[in-house]
């Protein structure tokens, strides 16, 4: 199983101090967040993509091979590749040329994001949003394992004789999680493909969650891909910790209330009980955790926004050594406790590679067998 982060990317203002930080610091923020990912020992660092005001991360490619460069072991991914807004010929080639620089630590999690705006800002309809969804990914599959694509569909102008370069590393295209919080036409895609299915589900209750993503194994398994316990599973979550819970809650407490993604709403006390949020000790964050099997499966990676709201850099670089020192190692094992061998871990390069060059050798003895 995978453990890691995620970012989305906020400039927002520490409301202990009143202090904004410039956009600079933000992305430079990022790369140490990633950097210290790392160091603790956790397999995953995620970032999302927006272009508006407070976010920063426009070009996440841009990030992640710059954070390539500095890790050896970290898988690089994206939070959201936006599916709809972006050219899919694009999107192609710039996870392939990310691969090779990061001699295929990349994966990839498309969605359809959730700023109205952005789609009139690239030239897209928000009420085509599940369509361009639908036929840019199929686009996206064609060009990454078609060396010669002709293609022609309703929202960009047609291939022909195209070939997307660079061509995926050794051959295989980067594992595709597609992430959606609440649209079941996405989780039927990813069932369809084969793809993994990320349920980000830092907003929502747990009988949401389970509908989600018991709609996707079963549709995986209708598919032919497997079992519906062998599909791909992924989910969110959030923490905040400190060594004493009640010291948590009381440093936590004034970036939530003016956070602009849970501010002025439910309070901090209603919004953990109904949602993944914790805010507590290390034990309480593994206690909850590990309650997500209950609902979700053995599923294959964990996720955790950590470093929004306003929180400063040396705090959320704190809370990366109490996860990757006192939780992660705790899950690691309670969650291999009782895990059915038929469930696979989650999809890296090498484990690809290795089914792609089996899928080879059975073609191969199939041909040889009815020559």
């Amino acid at each position: 199983m995978q453990f890691g982060i995620f970012t989305v990317g906020d400039v927002t203002p520490d409301p202990t101090t009143g202090r904004t930080p410039t956009e600079r610091e933000r992305i430079k923020a990022m790369v140490a967040i990633a950097l210290k990912a790392e160091e603790v020992g956790l397999d995953v660092f995620a970032t999302g993509e927006h272009h508006n005001p407070p976010f920063v991360p426009s070009s996440p490619t841009t990030m992640l091979g710059y954070i390539a460069a500095r890790t050896e072991r970290l898988i690089l991914s994206t939070s959201t590749t936006l599916i709809t807004t972006n050219d899919p010929v694009k999107i192609a080639e710039d996870f392939a040329m990310l691969q090779h620089l990061a001699d295929g630590r990349v994966d990839v999690m498309m969605g359809r994001g959730n700023t109205g705006p952005v789609y009139p800002w690239f030239g897209k309809d928000i009420r085509e949003g599940i369509n361009l969804a639908i036929e840019n990914y199929a686009l996206v599959h064609r060009l990454w394992r078609e060396d010669v694509v002709n293609w022609k569909g309703k929202f960009r102008t047609p291939l022909q004789g195209f070939t997307s370069t660079p061509r995926p590393l050794d051959g295989v295209a980067p594992f595709v999680w597609h992430g959606s919080i609440r649209s079941p036409e996405i989780a039927e895609q990813a069932a369809y493909y084969g793809d993994g299915f990320f349920h980000n589900n830092i907003f929502w209750p747990a009988d949401h969650t389970k509908q989600m993503i018991e709609l996707y194994r079963n549709r995986y398994a209708h598919y032919g891909h497997g079992t519906p316990e062998q599909a791909i599973v992924g989910l969110g979550g959030q923490v905040f910790m400190r060594k004493n819970s009640q010291d948590a809650v009381r440093e936590f407490r004034p970036y939530f209330d003016v956070a602009p993604v849970y501010g002025h709403g439910p309070t901090l006390e209603e919004f953990t009980e109904q949602t993944p949020l914790t805010v507590g000790s290390p034990q309480q964050v593994i206690e909850k955790t590990l309650a997500f099997r209950e609902y979700a499966g053995d599923y294959q990676r964990q996720l955790f926004l950590m470093d929004h709201a306003g929180l400063p850099l040396k705090t959320v670089l704190e809370q990366l050594d109490l996860l990757g020192e006192e939780v992660v190692p705790v899950l690691r094992k309670e969650f291999a406790k009782n895990r059915p061998a038929g469930v696979p871990d989650a999809p890296n390069h090498a484990s690809l590679l290795a089914k792609a060059a089996d899928g080879a050798a059975k073609a191969q003895r199939k041909e040889g067998a009815d020559a």
